[in-house]
């Protein structure tokens, strides 16, 4: 056992000293460059029109390498920017790596079953990925709820006699994070040459709502067919509305639902936690034997896919 432990912890130091001399070390020594050079250059120039992509990684190796696998690590990209986090792609993927280590180790330190130990060590692998999943639909939600606001400030800017794009602009100055820049960015991108149907593809793309692909529908097709713009986007502000009132509805609706399957998902894994911790020696009868670990392998297959289920059914089409 104390050659385990001291085995996990070297592994440990190794893997987090490896990450902070070749990731995090570099990326403050580039800042304090920039940050000396800023203030020996004096008061700073305006910026450029364009705003710089949200980098893959903070290392030029590390950048040149994703950005040629742009492919497979695109929908990360694009879910970290959905997710209003500031993290590039490497530190996800080493946050994941170095969690998988930690709970792998940990676990083949108290159970010494190295199949219980990969399984840990996959399922702490995507609690990082989880964690941006997570922000991403928080961020999501809180743009959902306020965009009707935003949809109405339009509305009543263009009835006083504003351009689409005035509108588009007292939106960004007005509301907060993440509806305000979320409008800034349509509006910049219109502003400073983009045409707009491309700009309001580009925001429905960023925005993967139901309600955002409504309004840039009806903005595109009101420019196509003509029509009081003011008047289609009062009606489709209600309508939102209506939605959000269903939507609230059913999540009351299916409460005590999406509790029970909660409860079911997690009641396994704690006890079996809890048993690992008070009483090892009977659990050993599972992990030590060849017939247990199937058994176990089983157990949580049949977990992850009961639990697939159960979050089938709680999800509610609105």
């Amino acid at each position: 056992m104390l050659i385990v432990a001291v085995t996990f912890l070297g592994v440990l130091v190794l893997v987090v000293g490896t990450y902070w001399a070749v990731v995090i070390r570099p990326e403050r020594r580039v800042q304090s460059a920039v940050l000396k050079r800023l203030k020996s250059a004096g008061p700073m120039r305006s910026p450029g029109l364009l705003k710089d992509a949200l980098p893959l990684s903070d290392l030029k190796a590390l950048q040149a390498i994703f950005t040629r696998a742009g492919g497979l690590l695109g929908p990360l990209q694009r879910l970290i920017e959905q997710s209003g986090l500031r993290v590039t792609v490497d530190n996800l993927l080493v946050a994941s790596l170095l969690a998988m280590i930690a709970l792998g180790m940990g676990v083949f330190a108290l159970t010494q079953s190295v199949l219980l130990a990969l399984a840990a060590g996959a399922l702490a692998a995507s609690l990082p990925l989880a964690y941006v999943r997570r922000a991403r639909t928080k961020r999501l939600a809180r743009f959902e709820e306020y965009f009707p606001e935003a949809i109405d400030l339009i509305a009543r800017a263009m009835r006083a006699g504003h351009s689409f794009n005035t509108g588009l602009s007292m939106v960004a100055e007005e509301l907060s994070d993440p509806v305000g820049p979320e409008f800034q960015m349509l509006y910049d991108q219109q502003a400073y040459g983009l045409a707009l149907p491309t700009a309001l593809r580009n925001f429905a793309e960023r925005i993967p709502l139901v309600d955002a692909r409504f309004f840039v529908t009806a903005v595109l097709t009101q420019r196509e067919t003509g029509g009081n713009l003011a008047e289609i986007l009062d009606n489709l502000g209600a309508v939102i509305r209506e939605r959000f009132k269903v939507k609230r509805q059913v999540r009351v609706a299916s409460a005590h639902a999406r509790l029970t399957a909660f409860i079911l998902a997690g009641l396994p894994p704690v006890l079996a936690t809890v048993f690992f911790i008070l009483v090892p020696q009977n659990m050993k009868l599972l992990t030590g034997d060849p017939i247990g670990i199937r058994m176990i392998g089983g157990a949580i297959l049949l977990q992850v896919v009961g639990t697939m289920i159960m979050r089938r059914i709680v999800n509610i089409e609105y």
